[in-house]
């Protein structure tokens, strides 16, 4: 596939003009909170056992080429896809079947209709405690023409959607060097040369946290309420969660928020003997004072190692049986995975009823629909369906050079496990050359960008209604070419900013 951009982009750079672009890059990061703690492996713990340490955030030199009909495109179907995600969590019944389908599942002996998730034990986990919120009774409080390129779907990310506080700074630092350093070089880059688009990540996620404390009602037990961020044991990504707490502080100084490792939940949480079962925090610092959590944001539980015994899973239940408004619940957790993705995304025959899709949105204006439809590649299962069958014979077929080591694979497990899996086409990205600065180091190459769109929604899981439905900002994350994987905590992503083109 032909490149997005004509000239020679990014430049080439001189010895000098590389080192100093990096420095004002480490300068202006750390100046700028676009930070992380260093993992072990760049300063070990012994030599930094107070954890004071932090360096710039592995980020590209120069923001990267992004097709502008694509952008807009993504922008544009944020909000149908909150509104359908939304809509899916509120369908029990449909999470319920696709978690059957994603996992082998048996009768409970004696107990006719009781569902067990055998096969993925997170997967099962989490089912069972919705389960277990769900036999005494959810009590959450709420008031509450074919473009050259095509954005394609690659997650919907309903927990722990990270780097909105960095990316609202990479933007910016690629918007200051454009006016301050690309201009100096030698092949310079005229100041007024790129269409570098506005990032509201910061300012749009905060307000959704706003939105929803203030949807929560005044607390009946005479606390104050507030928001309590659950983070992870040893977080590295800290600035960029402290990022959304410092702009809450900024614009809405009335509003209490405070963080809680996973690990302490029960320790400095409870419970309250009410039937509404509120949420009740005291804080470590202040024991005797205690608070109501309105909203409770989980920055994590989304990976089994967050769960490393069963004290993490009746951390989990605490959290889901109470009155706090939840981000996510257990239903919406499940609606981002990926065999939702494939039953809303299967390729629907032209005399087939209609979709999966069109009876999540049905209210839904036809563009909007069609709109988000676009966004999907075809994802298959690898059941017996007609869609399964095709699928398999995608992989199975020799003369498909697409299967790659999907076939040797499929015949080392037994085939009646592969309705465990699915089949997603592959996503072929335009080329696209950049420079990454990763822990002090430059690497030059190929690389592969995903955009993420963020949003915030807040309904009303009783009665469908949407309060709250806003897009809140992008973030561009890069990886080398030859990179399977993509997180920029695990040391393999980047982040970036959008040139449009």
């Amino acid at each position: 596939m032909a490149g997005i951009t004509s000239a020679a982009y990014p430049p080439s750079l001189s010895e000098a003009e590389t080192e100093v672009l990096v420095n004002t890059i480490k300068d202006w990061s750390a100046g700028n909170g676009l930070v992380v703690r260093p993992p072990p492996t760049v300063i070990p713990a012994e030599v930094d056992p107070k954890g004071i340490a932090a360096i710039n955030a592995p980020v590209t030199l120069f923001p990267s080429p992004f097709p502008r009909q694509c952008f807009a495109q993504a922008l544009g179907v944020q909000t149908t896809y909150n509104e359908l995600y939304a809509a899916v969590s509120r369908n029990e019944e449909f999470i319920e079947g696709t978690v059957k389908e994603y996992a082998q599942q048996r009768r409970v002996h004696g107990c006719p209709g009781a569902l067990v998730i055998e096969g993925d034990e997170f997967i099962k986990n989490l089912w069972a405690v919705h389960q277990k919120v769900k036999a005494e009774g959810y009590t959450q409080d709420t008031t509450a023409d074919s473009p050259t390129f095509q954005v394609k779907q690659v997650e919907f990310n309903t927990i722990a959607a990270s780097f909105g506080g960095l990316s609202y700074y990479t933007s910016r630092l690629h918007k200051y060097l454009s006016t301050r350093e690309y201009p100096l070089l030698e092949k310079a880059i005229p100041s007024d040369a790129m269409e570098l688009p506005s990032n509201n990540s910061i300012p749009g996620l905060a307000a959704g946290l706003e939105t929803a404390f203030y949807a929560y009602p005044a607390s009946e037990l005479g606390h104050p309420n507030c928001i309590l961020f659950l983070v992870q044991d040893g977080e590295r990504n800290v600035f960029d969660q402290r990022h959304i707490e410092y702009r809450l502080a900024d614009v809405a100084p009335a509003v209490p928020v405070f963080r809680l490792a996973f690990s302490a939940i029960k320790k400095h949480t409870a419970i309250a003997d009410t039937p509404k079962r509120q949420l009740l925090y005291h804080p470590p610092q202040c024991p005797d004072k205690t608070y109501e959590v309105a909203v409770a944001y989980l920055r994590g539980m989304y990976d089994p190692s967050d769960f490393p015994d069963q004290d993490a899973w009746d951390a989990r239940y605490h959290i889901e049986r109470s009155a706090a408004i939840k981000c996510p619940t257990v239903l919406t957790q499940l609606a981002g995975t990926k065999k939702v993705q494939q039953v809303l995304a299967t390729p629907q025959p032209a005399s087939a009823p209609p979709s999966v899709l069109h009876r999540f949105v049905k209210d839904a204006a036809a563009d909007q629909v069609a709109a988000l439809a676009r966004t999907f590649t075809n994802i298959y299962p690898m059941d017996t369906s007609p869609a399964g069958l095709e699928a398999r014979r995608r992989v199975l077929d020799p003369q498909l050079a697409e299967a790659g080591a999907i076939p040797a694979y499929l015949k080392s497990i037994p085939e009646a496990h592969w309705n465990s899996y699915i089949l997603m086409e592959l996503i072929t990205p335009p080329p696209v050359s950049n420079l990454i600065l990763r822990n002090g180091s430059v690497e030059k190459g190929g690389v592969i960008c995903e955009l993420g769109i963020y949003g915030t929604c807040l309904w009303d899981q009783q009665t469908d209604e949407i309060h709250h439905n806003e897009q809140a900002g992008y973030l561009l994350r890069t990886k080398g070419d030859k990179s399977e994987e993509g997180g920029v905590a695990a040391g393999f992503g980047c982040m970036d900013s959008c040139r449009l083109v």
